[in-house]
């Protein structure tokens, strides 16, 4: 376990870890030698001079002084260390996130790490804080208390002693018997934390489709399966809870027989009987609290292999000697790419010269979504490359490449903040002046003026709190205050009323002057001003030329321009 949280949290933290470890052994080991003062004392007072028994007393007290000195140490140590180690595993699972490959955040894994980043590191580190202590007294005291029963009476320190195989045996079979229940109960957790953000988000289309009932009942099968694995892991692990109770419960029944047996014989006088005995009693107390912590610590080991085996995912390598583009001119060179087992992209070429607009077209999941993420290396090429400046974009360093790069989703998100806040996040540094060219640039001053906060306007989470129109407005101008020499525009306009839809063409025209653009496009008519159109199907680009040499030749492009035009035509 400690050896766990050294290797997540990296090298710097060990010294104050074994530090706290070293105060809660201490304090464990005092606590059980103070124990050994008893038996002078009862033999003091069961003697001829009861008053001799003072001084014991007093080394008792100032004995339990010094316990309770190391225990509030350790105790602080580890609410501190907890809080080292918490803020240092946010820090550290943040980073790596960021790293990860925007493919790896399927919607199961928004469940996982939502759950990981919550309850889970909070889980995880609560070990120093709350179980360590309570989990060393658990093993450190006993222990030293059976080291003094053998210095009292070697015979009932030695009954004592054979009860540590039986106890360590209970909680390894308890261990193994609910491992399989403990992944079994994350995984159940992972998919109700999914289902309750699936469908929360989906709140809007399932009440327009009347069908809350039916994702209400997926809902509730998730939440069932968890009810169901929580209920069987605490079956399991109630036989090592009643056996470690009556293990404990016969060890202390037999060196009361024992101690019995020896006083009747005069091999053991009454105060070192009662000496221990109380000592027996006392290391019963701690014993019998091992299931308990243990089953939390088990808990907390396997959160902290959760987080090790999201830590572990390889990220996106960095280049060892980072290369610049010589200049924003786009290259996909036999480019093959592979999701799920799926050949998303195969052996695609593609040119796109500088300051050129290129158009991709197709029907849907033909990879031109993919293709602008291979662009903003949201992902590696299977096979092939894809160049900017004449350069393999692995072998840029990922914030060259994305100070070059502007990218406008279709679903845009907004972080809970301001207007202005949303637009800076573009160019933080940029001035007052920028930023509002931009909104204008972008129409988004329109929104701004009708706002009665202005600028100050909170958007709320996800942009919540603008339409789809305001939001893609927002985004626009951002992409306009970082001024990026490569353009991205996925379906933009695609879900937008007719009036936010004209807003939001203006301002992709001011975005787009001037720079090298790769536009994905439903709406066909939003191409045609576009140097070259690609049309993509089956991974590859089948054919190419501006708007008017694609419907001569009366090819896939044609047909797909009669097809879109066909609507607005019969309306």
């Amino acid at each position: 376990m400690i050896r766990m949280l050294l290797h997540l949290l990296g090298e710097g933290h060990d010294r104050p870890l074994r530090r706290t470890v070293a105060l809660m052994t201490a304090a464990a080991v005092a606590e059980g030698l103070s124990y050994a003062l008893l038996v002078p004392v009862l033999r003091a007072l069961f003697g001829p001079r009861p008053a001799e028994a003072w001084p014991w007393l007093a080394a008792f007290a100032a004995a339990v002084a010094v316990y309770a000195v190391l225990r509030y140490g350790g105790d602080l140590a580890g609410f501190r260390g907890a809080a080292v180690l918490l803020r240092g595993v946010y820090r550290r699972f943040g980073d790596h996130l960021a790293r990860l490959p925007v493919g790896w955040f399927t919607a199961r894994r928004v469940g996982e790490v939502s759950a990981l980043a919550s309850e889970g590191v909070l889980q995880a580190m609560s070990v120093s804080a709350h179980l360590l202590a309570p989990f060393i007294s658990a093993c450190a005291t006993p222990l030293t208390i059976v080291a003094v029963l053998l210095a009292v009476d070697w015979r009932m320190g030695a009954a004592a002693l054979a009860a540590a195989p039986a106890v360590a045996a209970v909680q390894v079979w308890t261990g193994r018997r609910t491992a399989a229940d403990d992944a079994a109960r994350a995984e159940h957790g992972d998919e109700a934390t999914g289902r309750i953000i699936e469908y929360l988000q989906a709140q809007p289309v399932l009440r327009a489709g009347g069908r809350t009932a039916e994702r209400f009942g997926a809902l509730d099968d998730a939440l069932s399966g968890l009810h169901r694995v929580l209920r069987r892991s605490v079956l399991s692990a109630l036989p090592g809870m009643l056996g470690l109770t009556l293990t404990v419960q016969a060890v202390f029944t037999g060196l009361l027989a024992l101690g019995a047996y020896l006083a009747l014989g005069g091999r053991i006088g009454p105060a070192e009987l009662l000496a221990v005995l109380v000592l027996a009693a006392r290391c019963a107390d701690p014993l019998l609290s091992l299931t308990d912590i243990g089953g939390k610590l088990r808990a907390a080991r396997h959160e902290l292999a959760r987080i090790d085996a999201v830590l572990r995912t390889e990220p996106l390598p960095e280049p060892r000697e980072p290369v610049r583009p010589a200049h924003h001119g786009l290259e996909f060179e036999s480019v093959a790419f592979r999701r799920d087992g799926r050949a998303v992209l195969d052996g695609l070429s593609l040119s796109v010269p500088e300051g050129h607009r290129v158009a991709v077209v197709g029907p849907s999941g033909a990879g031109k979504s993919t293709l602008l993420q291979l662009i903003a290396r949201f992902h590696d090429v299977d096979a092939g490359a894809v160049r900017m400046g004449g350069a393999d974009v692995r072998a840029i360093g990922s914030e060259t490449l994305m100070e070059r790069v502007s990218i406008v989703f279709q679903d845009v998100y907004l972080f809970d903040g301001t207007i202005e806040e949303n637009v800076r996040l573009g160019r933080p540094d940029a001035g007052a002046a920028e930023v509002r060219a931009a909104a204008a640039a972008a129409r988004l001053d329109e929104v701004v003026e009708r706002l009665p906060d202005g600028w100050a306007t909170d958007v709320g989470e996800g942009g919540a709190l603008l339409s789809g129109g305001e939001r893609q407005r927002v985004s626009i101008a951002r992409a306009l205050l970082k001024d990026a020499p490569v353009v991205l525009l996925d379906e933009v306009t695609s879900a937008l009323d007719p009036v936010n839809e004209a807003a939001v063409h203006a301002g992709i025209e001011h975005l787009m002057a001037g720079r090298t653009v790769v536009m994905v496009a439903h709406r066909l008519r939003t191409v045609r001003s576009a140097d070259r159109i690609a049309f993509l199907d089956g991974g590859r680009i089948v054919e190419q030329g501006t708007h008017d040499e694609l419907l001569r030749r009366g090819g896939r492009y044609a047909g797909f321009w009669q097809a879109s035009s066909a609507p607005a035509a019969s309306g």
